[in-house]
């Protein structure tokens, strides 16, 4: 029986690489194995109404095609379900692509799908004292202070990619202040004045950055890195100890592994859910939901042997 799929596909996202999907699907997708439609997001969260109706109506598998954003979106819509996660990175940072070892060429995920490689992996459970904001899933990172004030901008920001993302930062990063914040978090009452608090499900962020050398997707743990305000004299130490995934080494960073924490003292309310900035609350929540997301990932025991658009025969490696 082939695998009744939905593709949701965010004609906004990124940088614009999914506005080919439909004639990218039609030569790459193995329709053998896929009986499918494409849906267009039509406004904010529409992505969350398509995911969940087509879960009610017993899809086997729906796909993001954008940023971690209409991943999330998508993600929120599934919740409860036993239908698929599949991605076709379309965006700016597409972490949790990264995570899964998905080409970023969209072409080239699609052949991925046709591998139909299913793995279960853990979500983190977001919820805040505005009760009126409901609960969100997270399936990468999330994270308060500067983090979710950088999502928050984002958002509305004209240029979107890395390019975007750096001049935001780069605006910001003078002006935002640290705060006081207070974590309970294994037993534990922690006082801290930070300027970001980053939990992460994966070991990795936007544009494949490792931030958190000791997370893992589907151990049942939620890392959590508290960042003071990096002055910048010493951004050219830390930045080498990110990228080659030894930041639990500055003098900037303390971290902590739980499976759930609450933080109070969350002073604009905002926080970042999977690059998303969602106005939460002061206090926020987080619950680590062990194995509670069924998603398509790289099969990376197996070679991918495609052929480009020109026609040559390339074999991706296993990286």
């Amino acid at each position: 029986m082939k695998t009744k799929t939905l593709f949701i596909v965010n004609p906004i996202s990124g940088i614009g690489r999914q506005k080919r999907i439909e004639t990218l699907l039609s030569q790459n997708l193995n329709l053998d194995l896929f009986d499918y439609e494409v849906r267009y997001t039509e406004r904010i969260h529409h992505g969350t109404e398509l995911a969940r109706e087509a879960a009610a109506k017993g899809y086997d598998c729906v796909v993001a095609v954008g940023g971690d954003g209409s991943v999330n979106d998508v993600v929120q819509g599934l919740r409860g379900s036993d239908t698929v996660l599949g991605i076709i990175p379309c965006g700016s940072g597409n972490g949790l692509a990264h995570t899964l070892k998905l080409p970023l060429q969209p072409w080239l995920a699609i052949r991925t799908l046709n591998q139909q490689y299913e793995v279960t992996i853990d979500s983190i459970l977001v919820s805040g004292d505005d009760k009126e904001q409901g609960e969100y899933v997270c399936v990468n990172a999330a994270g308060v202070g500067f983090d979710a004030h950088i999502s928050r901008l984002m958002q509305a920001a004209k240029t979107r990619g890395l390019t975007g993302y750096t001049n935001i930062v780069l605006r910001a990063y003078n002006n935002y202040q640290s705060s006081d914040y207070t974590l309970y978090i294994n037993g534990r009452t922690i006082e801290r004045n930070a300027w970001i608090i980053a939990l992460q499900n994966s070991s990795r962020i936007g544009y494949g950055m490792p931030v958190a050398p000791r997370a893992s997707i589907d151990d049942g743990i939620i890392d959590i890195s508290i960042v003071d305000k990096i002055p910048l004299d010493h951004v050219a130490i830390t930045a080498p100890l990110a990228l080659t995934n030894h930041l639990q080494l500055s003098q900037h960073v303390e971290m902590f592994r739980t499976r759930e924490v609450t933080i109070e003292g969350n002073v604009d309310r905002w926080v970042d859910v999977d690059g998303e900035g969602i106005n939460i609350g002061r206090t926020v929540h987080f619950l680590n939901l062990p194995h509670s997301v069924k998603v398509y990932a790289r099969d990376l025991n197996q070679l991918l042997i495609v052929r480009t658009p020109t026609g040559d025969p390339i074999t991706l490696p296993r990286i």
